[in-house]
């Protein structure tokens, strides 16, 4: 009898492994076909316009955390059961995925194809390392600026992939040269020359071009021309998933693998962090701006002037709090090395510099193209500063007769249409000084404009909008709010925060556009039930839902740093804790201080509606 159980165990466990495998394999599948059939007696039982839209809702809501249909096809998946529901027409729907964030969306990738194409950035970035020096701590303090300021006006995914190859051939470089200077000193030290351990700057040469290109191959860089843009572009169309560099590579010790790992990790999140200082820095302030302003319409206090005030000291606190922390966890923190005025340079900090001054001088000398999309670019930043700064009128104030028609995104157009019209070659003269004409090019073409176009943030934004358009007209906003008006009791700060770390939590594992598009309809019904002002809770939300810094898979960005084979998963969960803590806690010292009078945080203000059955908090 015991032979034969035995001997049936090898029949069953193979099936059961089978049957696991098979469920592993379509577990998509049974979560597109398992979630609505479960969620189906909501909206049989409960027979309300409430309890359809949130049957639509949490069907919605899964697909985007579990990613299980792609991102833009669930988005559109209220244009079908809206008008199947009720809930609104078909037609009502439809103008809610094509808003006003979408002109500003085209005008900022106008921008950023043309700063792509014509390699803008990396002047920019390779300008600003130069400028703060070679020292370890402050070469890695270079990239994080280059880095954050990039991701001002770049999306963080096209930031990241742009800094990265050249801090691998610097760190490469540093690594050669320090390999030499160490042989070299041995050899001294025996008594002996060896010719063979002589500096060979053409050997090193070769190296540093060797990781440079391995570094561009893994990240689809490319130097210059209208591919490279489309290369870097395809970043923002595709899944992160980048081919990962060499495993197993060799450091001398183990200061080299940690600086590896602080250059790493500090280009993943400066590229995070800079796009906190815009609304066009990233999605997720675009998202919370068009849809606040689409369920607040009297209030005109959000614009790119007043986020930029509000976020530029959030983002620097953040960035310099960061640095340090990265660079005590893994190289240590010392002060009166970094601040040493006059010392020696070392083989680190000259290698260092020589790579850094190379790729420089590669550029050569700066373009007409260059120069046309820097001025384009300061012109647009100028528009956005100046359409209605508050403490002086702006030129939106030229058309008077029309209060609120012009907005950030019109700026955004007239700049991005400049891009289709101002020529990209200037007529050239020959010896003899006779003009030659060429064919006529814009600084950008339409299909280089379409390859750098996140075409699905777009469907998934207006997906955000159908949703929170929805949840108003069936009235399932009001409901939320009644509900969670007993949470007036407690503090505000409270509230605050219990909220920010909820969607900094989500966001780790759910992508942040959507994270963000699920908390939004949710967080402003609460603040209008406990009487406070919605900006209180939906800016901290909103920059918290950022702070995707724990996982390679959290971000895009993430997912590009760790491609390159320098850190391990518990590297990051270290580095991204720390950062998660102090980015939460500089926006909770933000909005508690100078939040408060720049939006009247402390008072509840007339553009929001007066909920029933107050309870103050």
């Amino acid at each position: 009898m015991d032979s034969s159980v035995t001997g049936d165990k090898p029949r069953h466990q193979p099936i059961i492994m089978r049957f696991l495998r098979l469920l592993l394999a379509y577990r998509r599948f049974l979560l597109i076909l398992l979630t609505p059939l479960l969620l189906l007696p909501l909206p049989l039982i409960i027979r309300t316009k409430e309890a359809e839209c949130a049957y639509t809702l949490f069907v919605v809501a899964i697909f985007w955390l579990t990613e299980a249909l792609p991102l833009a096809v669930t988005a559109l998946l209220p244009a079908l059961m809206f008008p199947m529901f009720g809930i609104m027409a078909s037609k009502e729907v439809a103008s809610s995925y094509f808003k006003d964030f979408h002109l500003l969306l085209t005008g900022v990738i106008c921008l950023a194809t043309s700063i792509e194409k014509w390699n803008l950035h990396k002047r920019i970035a390779l300008k600003m390392v130069m400028l703060v020096g070679v020292n370890p701590a402050w070469l890695t303090f270079g990239f994080m600026t280059s880095s954050a300021f990039l991701s001002m006006w770049l999306s963080n995914t096209t930031a990241a992939a742009m800094v990265m190859p050249i801090v691998e051939a610097v760190a490469q470089q540093i690594i050669s040269a320090e390999a030499e200077v160490d042989a070299l000193e041995m050899t001294y030290a025996n008594g002996a020359t060896n010719l063979a351990l002589e500096l060979d700057e053409n050997i090193n040469d070769c190296e540093a071009d060797d990781w440079k290109e391995k570094a561009k191959q893994a990240n689809g860089y490319c130097n210059g021309t209208a591919n490279g843009a489309h290369r870097v572009c395809q970043i923002e169309k595709e899944k992160q998933n980048p081919a990962a560099s060499e495993t197993g590579r060799k450091y001398r010790n183990q200061r080299d693998h940690m600086m590896c790992k602080v250059m790493c990790l500090c280009i993943a999140y400066a590229s995070t962090i800079g796009g906190l200082t815009t609304i066009t820095g990233t999605s997720t302030n675009l998202i919370f701006s068009e849809q606040f302003n689409t369920r607040y319409p009297s209030c005109q206090c959000i614009n790119f002037g007043s986020w930029f005030i509000l976020c530029i000291p959030i983002t620097i606190i953040i960035l310099l709090l960061s640095w340090v922390w990265l660079q005590w966890l893994f190289l240590g923190f010392n002060f009166k090395e970094m601040f040493q005025c006059g010392k020696t340079k070392t083989a680190r900090e000259v290698a260092s510099a020589r790579v850094i001054e190379e790729e420089y001088k590669k550029l050569g000398p700066i373009t007409y193209q260059e120069i046309i999309t820097l001025i384009l670019f300061f012109l647009m930043a100028l528009l956005w500063f100046t359409r209605d700064p508050g403490f002086i009128p702006g030129w939106a104030s030229l058309f008077s007769q029309y209060p609120g028609f012009a907005t950030d995104s019109t700026a955004a157009l007239i700049i991005g249409l400049l891009f289709f019209i101002v020529p990209a070659k200037t007529l050239s003269r020959t010896s003899n000084g006779e003009s030659i004409a060429f064919d006529y090019t814009p600084l950008i073409t339409w299909k280089e404009f379409q390859a750098c176009m996140p075409w699905e943030i777009a469907i998934l934004v207006g997906g955000g909008f159908a949703v929170a358009d929805g949840c108003e007209v069936s009235q399932l906003s009001a409901w939320i709010g009644s509900k969670l008006t007993p949470l007036g009791s407690l503090p505000v700060w409270l509230i605050i925060l219990i909220s920010s770390l909820i969607v900094t939590s989500v966001t780790e594992v759910a992508s942040n556009p959507a994270t963000i598009t699920i908390f939004l309809p949710i967080l402003s019904p609460l603040a209008e039930a406990i009487h406070v002002n919605p900006l209180y809770i939906l800016i901290p939300s909103t920059l918290c839902t950022s702070f995707a810094f724990l996982l390679p898979v959290a971000n895009p960005p993430n997912a590009i740093v760790f491609s390159y084979g320098h850190l391990s998963v518990i590297d990051m969960v270290k580095a991204g804790l720390g950062v998660n803590i102090i980015g939460v806690a500089v926006v909770m010292l933000a909005v508690m201080t100078w939040a408060v009078p720049l939006f009247h945080l402390d008072v509840y203000p007339g553009w929001a509606p007066i909920a029933a059955n107050n309870t103050g908090p």
